[in-house]
């Protein structure tokens, strides 16, 4: 054997090992010192997020370039993502959802045009400000734009009834920029059945379904499996022949019933697969508790304002609602969500699981200590005092996605 050859391999073994010594023992840290360790690897990790509904928000908002209605360029008072908060949560790359509302696959063309214009909307959102949103189609693209300080915008779309029922749609969109797409949403569709849905119109994937995510591998299009019902997961791994993402799912052992959320079933089926599931961190999501007292203080609240005859947009209501939900309903913890990244870990390795926060999309059930896109140290500085490594952590962030990526890049690379 080579001399030199082995001296490099002792070495490497070496520096290795030195590195492992020198390692912090974060769990011995103060919460204070853990908190700027937190915050340090969030500012100097690729970070990114599998679902941020921002450009919903910036269609009901009225976005315009000329900042009259909602400029996230700079703070906004509501929502949970804008440039600057983003810039303090070390947030790199949100995948922006391009949602396509259930209501939507009704009108023939409807699901299609919302998903083209959202897209027109992201894009334009870049142009307006490229010193600091860039688009993003591939890994590469965003470790390019961190290397600029550019929070990168990929794009998924919520949703496939925006592919309406023509196979072509996939190549398009894919040429579009959308880089994963949601199969069903609320509602079951032309692809397969939703988890929202009790209609089980295909009993998991239809025909045109599995042609769909046949398609989606061999141009490129990651297959989210987010929002889809029980059969449709299990159809759709038995079809793709890459890895999956869940874009924005929690664990179900915290929430029975709640089909939505993911069985410990179907995380070992993805980590077999070798998907990565990404963490919702929705109040109803990460607690069965959270979401039941959710449903009880909603009754309470129309009935009170049926009774004062006010709206929810009433200064009087506002500060009601807020005071009765805290004391009856408190919000679920940094702690809790934490909890949900311990489950997938300690069921199939650090190597499946990442962060789907669905910021803009869950309305204000968001956690105490995770309420906007700021907050991500939070969470990092809760699993660093569970004793995750910063190597652990760059696989939440950002590692676990780009290897999944990466492999349907390949892939589809190969089908050419």
């Amino acid at each position: 054997m080579n001399r030199n050859f082995i001296l490099a391999a002792l070495l490497a073994l070496t520096a290795s090992c030195s590195q492992k010594v020198n390692a912090p023992d974060y769990t011995k840290m103060s919460d204070e010192e853990r908190l700027k360790a937190a915050i340090e690897i969030a500012q100097s990790t690729i970070m990114v997020d599998g679902h941020v509904d921002l450009p919903y928000r910036m269609k009901v908002g009225g976005f315009t370039l000329q900042r009259e209605i909602l400029d996230v360029s700079v703070r906004t008072p509501d929502g949970n993502f804008d440039y600057p908060r983003s810039k303090e949560g070390g947030l790199d790359a949100p995948f922006m959802s391009i949602y396509i509302p259930a209501g939507n696959q009704a009108i023939p063309g409807a699901s299609k045009a919302l998903a083209d214009s959202l897209i027109l909307m992201t894009e334009r959102l870049a142009s307006t400000f490229p010193d600091k949103f860039a688009m993003a189609y591939s890994p590469a693209d965003i470790e390019a734009n961190f290397a600029k300080g550019l929070i990168s915008l990929p794009m998924g779309m919520e949703n496939g009834a925006g592919i309406e029922d023509d196979l072509s749609n996939v190549e398009y969109f894919y040429k579009r920029g959308i880089r994963y797409i949601t199969l069903t949403h609320g509602k079951d569709n032309l692809i397969g059945d939703a988890s929202y849905d009790t209609t089980g119109t295909h009993g998991g994937l239809s025909d045109f379904g599995e042609k769909v995510v046949a398609e989606m591998n061999r141009v490129g299009i990651m297959v989210d499996l987010s929002h889809v019902s029980d059969n449709t997961f299990r159809d759709a791994l038995a079809i793709t022949k890459v890895p999956v993402i869940a874009s924005h799912s929690s664990v179900r052992k915290f929430t029975p019933g709640f089909e939505r959320n993911m069985s410990d079933e179907l995380i070992q089926a993805m980590a077999k697969n070798g998907g990565v599931m990404m963490i919702n961190f929705g109040g109803s999501f990460i607690d069965s508790a959270y979401a039941a007292g959710s449903a009880k203080v909603r009754e309470h609240i129309v009935n009170w304002l049926a009774e004062n005859n006010l709206s929810r947009s009433d200064s009087a209501a506002q500060a009601y609602i807020q005071d009765y939900s805290e004391k009856n309903n408190p919000f679920p913890t940094v702690q809790r969500v934490a909890d949900h990244f311990d489950h997938v870990v300690n069921l199939v390795g650090i190597d499946y699981v990442g962060l789907g926060s669905d910021f803009d999309g869950v309305g204000d059930s968001l956690p105490t200590g995770l309420k906007d896109v700021s907050m991500f140290p939070n969470l990092i500085a809760e699993l660093l005092k569970r004793g995750y490594s910063r190597e652990d952590i760059e696989k939440i962030c950002y590692k676990n996605v780009f290897r999944v990526w990466k492999a349907v890049e390949d892939y589809a690379a190969s089908q050419k």
